[in-house]
């Protein structure tokens, strides 16, 4: 009896071989623009997104990132104020997320953009040291809470079809890198304020691992961390410098729970798959090859080692219509080679789906790895 997408991916990460190269993709982006469906990054689902999980049924592709779920609540202490407002620009959203504390207040902000239908950065949160204090007593106090039921609800609904993973978010140099001062501007305070940056960074962290803590008690196989990792924004030493002991502690816990634990490098592979690897992760999710990504397939595997999961394999330029679907197979091809070096790897996009991609890629995708994808 075949086996189920959902047995093929945790037959992988339990060390396994499956029946066939599990097939799992993050369409929600593609999704939405597909339909028109508006995302909102100051709110988050409560109910499993069930047009999208009815999709990745029909197309037989697994599921596997919630993107908008909300399995947990984090909430400051009193003496912290968030509030997240919108302005309007004509009819453009700009949302504005505000932290008012004793030590000062700070703010950042993101507009819609329709062609990418993402929502771009606008403002950087920290301007100035004292801002970066501010942040770090901000994230310092929140408390979290469980939402158990959520997720549970999202894992009935997805089903056999796939595997839903659980966010641990940004680490605090994610958070800072991502959110609040940018990569030109952490670049500029790890050398101008490298006292601040660092208390920062440990305060932020050791906020975090209570919520470590909290998702090893969840319901969830796997649990996914990171920063948009890419080796040419956080190299090998500066990861080393900043996040990887937080990571590796992290990781620690989450294994001793029994969980997996995924991490996302979506940008430059060289350096950054055996860097998180050495952390201690059980698998890189999103990895983008060449011709977008720095690295062969065979050179993934290469420096990933034998154990180590990689999940990833098209690049995002490759799924649109432009390019010939004969360079998509190929690219498809590729990826699946990596089976004659063992079962740890899953069939994937290089990060997600882009908007405007050719639909009928996610059924052919799907058609070679069911055909070549074989043990």
């Amino acid at each position: 009896m075949a086996m189920s997408m959902r047995e093929r991916i945790l037959a992988v990460y339990r060390g396994e071989t499956p029946d066939v190269v599990p097939y799992m993709l993050d369409l929600s982006h593609w999704f939405y623009h597909k339909n028109r469906m508006p995302w909102d990054l100051s709110a988050s689902y409560e109910a499993p997104e069930y047009e999208l999980i009815a999709y990745h049924k029909q197309a037989g592709a697994g599921f596997y990132m919630p993107n908008l779920g909300a399995f947990y609540s984090a909430t400051y202490s009193d003496d912290v104020q968030s509030e997240v407002t919108k302005v309007w620009h004509d009819d453009v959203p700009e949302i504005v997320w505000r932290l008012n504390t004793p030590l000062g207040s700070i703010e950042r902000r993101r507009m819609w953009e329709e062609t990418s239908y993402s929502w771009a950065i606008t403002r950087w949160g920290v301007q100035t040291e004292q801002d970066l204090r501010v942040l770090g007593f901000s994230l310092a106090s929140r408390v979290y809470a469980p939402l158990w039921d959520r997720y549970q609800a999202w894992v009935e609904e997805v089903g056999d079809v796939g595997v839903v993973y659980l966010s641990a978010g940004y680490s605090a140099l994610g958070h800072i890198l991502n959110y609040w001062l940018g990569v030109a501007g952490t670049a500029y305070a790890a050398a101008d304020w490298p006292t601040t940056l660092r208390g920062v960074v440990d305060q932020i962290n050791d906020n975090n691992l209570k919520l470590i803590d909290l998702l090893a008690a969840s319901p969830a196989e796997i649990i996914i961390m990171g920063d948009n990792f890419s080796s040419d924004i956080q190299s090998p030493r500066f990861f080393r410098q900043w996040s990887q002991p937080y990571y590796a502690e992290a990781i620690r816990r989450l294994h001793a729970a029994g969980k997996h634990v995924a991490v996302h490098i979506d940008g430059r592979l060289r350096g950054a798959i055996a860097m998180i690897r050495d952390a201690g992760a059980d698998c890189g999710d999103a990895i983008t090859p060449a011709p977008m990504g720095d690295l062969t397939p065979l050179a993934c595997r290469g420096e990933a080692g034998s154990d180590f999961i990689l999940s990833g394999g098209v690049p995002p330029n490759l799924w649109l219509p432009q390019v010939d679907v004969e360079v998509f197979k190929k690219s498809v091809m590729d990826w699946l080679s990596l089976k004659q070096h063992g079962p740890r790897f899953i069939a994937n996009a290089g990060d997600q789906v882009p908007p405007y991609a050719a639909e009928e890629r996610i059924e052919i995708m799907r058609d070679l790895v069911e055909k070549y994808g074989r043990y």
